[in-house]
């Protein structure tokens, strides 16, 4: 398939930084077809990021002909809701049953720490990240055959809770936010930088998959100066437009979902509270970077007539991370997944590149990602609602640049431990 010149710069770097291997000809390549087996939400609250994710891997194997280090790429999709319990079953069906090699997914917070679990249990398997942000898919109780090379929901906080504080002048913000695993990891991030620059918070939390916001709505204290709002898919529009309907005036900062294509795309009320979000994430979409925009134009022309979208949304773009990562390893290895995929994992965790918005990426010794973050605001930029980039955070590690051990002290991100602490 022709490579337009600044996809090939893409590729050319990756490899560059990966090492010279990473785009050489397979030699003596395997006949069989390298099973992708590929896990992500496409019922229940997010299942519009579900198949927004799908967007992008199919937009990245077509691109790449199905092809990867010399081996053709049979891909294997199944659907979870983005519930523990379904997304165990789900990922045991594509090993078990339909043989899959590499397991890429899934796509929400809980659903990643049952995953991870269930790799220890199949050594000889490599499993791939898809979305999933909680912290502790990979900070604790790490499995070894287990790889995330997008950044988790604390790191795409960085920025955000000291930005608040300090230039938007906050002293008190109330949160309110989804009761799982994901949500936490972000409410922990915010927490520990606003709270130690001497910022108050007040937290409201409801059930995963909530219709009805009134109550939480009355409940946020007059005292609060803004607030953080940390839900996506149905249930940030849910909660923006009844927001909006009860004539909420606060400025919003938003949880990495709320800034996000998904909502953008839809219409109503909730549009008119969501112009001057804050947010922060691992994308925005006014980015004024050429490896971006490329990115977004080959989205936009083979997806925005179907879907409207004219970028790839938060969770979909760690999707396309965490597959570039695959197909560059499985390039350095020639496709090679003998010897219980040693070769392929160690390649893997080798990798160093700069993935689809030109953040580099590399692994800690948890084969979690250390990456770029960005600060974003919400405006109308062509007649429509956009996250517009305006500042860039530098290799955001796991811990957000404190000592590991003292952040691990902290315990595991939730709805009681906030990050409300100094460190």
């Amino acid at each position: 398939m022709a490579i337009n010149p600044t996809r090939r710069q893409v590729l050319q770097g990756a490899a560059a930084i990966a090492g010279s291997a990473v785009f050489a000809p397979a030699v003596h390549a395997d006949p069989a077809p390298i099973r992708l087996g590929t896990l992500a939400s496409l019922e229940g609250p997010l299942a519009v990021n579900g198949q927004d994710a799908y967007r992008v891997i199919e937009l990245l194997l077509e691109e790449a002909g199905y092809k990867a280090g010399g081996r053709k790429i049979e891909w294997i999709r199944e659907s979870s809701n983005a519930k523990p319990d379904v997304a165990l079953a789900r990922t045991r069906k594509l090993i078990e049953q339909d043989r899959a090699d590499i397991v890429i997914g899934p796509l929400s917070g809980a659903e990643g720490i049952a995953v991870r679990d269930y790799s220890r249990t199949v050594p000889n398997k490599t499993f791939i990240n898809g979305s999933s942000a909680s912290q502790d898919n990979t900070l604790r109780n790490s499995s070894p055959n287990y790889f995330r090379f997008s950044t988790d929901g604390t790191q795409w906080t960085a920025g955000l809770g000291e930005y608040t504080r300090n230039a938007l002048n906050l002293d008190e913000v109330t949160v309110v936010a989804s009761d799982y695993a994901f949500p936490y990891s972000q409410v922990f991030g915010f927490s520990l930088e606003f709270t130690r620059a001497g910022g108050k918070l007040n937290y409201l939390w409801t059930p995963f998959g909530t219709s009805d916001y009134t109550s939480l709505i009355a409940q946020i204290p007059k005292s609060s100066g803004a607030l953080y709002v940390v839900y996506g898919g149905s249930d940030g529009l849910a909660f923006l437009t009844q927001y909006a309907q009860a004539g909420g005036s606060l400025p919003l900062l938003g949880g990495t979902l709320l800034a996000d294509q998904t909502l953008f795309s839809a219409r109503g009320p909730h549009r008119k509270v969501l112009e001057g979000t804050i947010s922060a994430g691992p994308i925005g979409d006014y980015y004024d970077n050429p490896v971006w925009k490329d990115f977004q134009a080959r989205y936009v022309k083979r997806w925005s007539k179907d879907v409207g979208q004219q970028t790839p949304g938060t969770l979909a773009f760690s999707y396309s991370t965490n597959l570039q990562a695959a197909l560059l390893a499985l390039n350095a290895v020639d496709g090679d997944l003998s010897g219980n995929q040693e070769a392929f994992r160690e390649a893997l965790r080798k990798l160093e590149f700069k993935n689809y918005i030109d953040a580099h990426v590399k692994l800690d010794h948890n084969r979690q990602a250390i990456s770029d973050n960005f600060l974003t605001k919400v405006e109308v930029q062509d007649k429509r609602l956009q996250s517009v980039v305006f500042k860039k955070i530098p290799n955001v590690n796991q811990t957000l640049g404190f000592p590991e051990d003292k952040y691990v002290a902290l315990g595991a991100p939730s709805r009681n431990n906030t990050g409300n602490v100094k460190i």
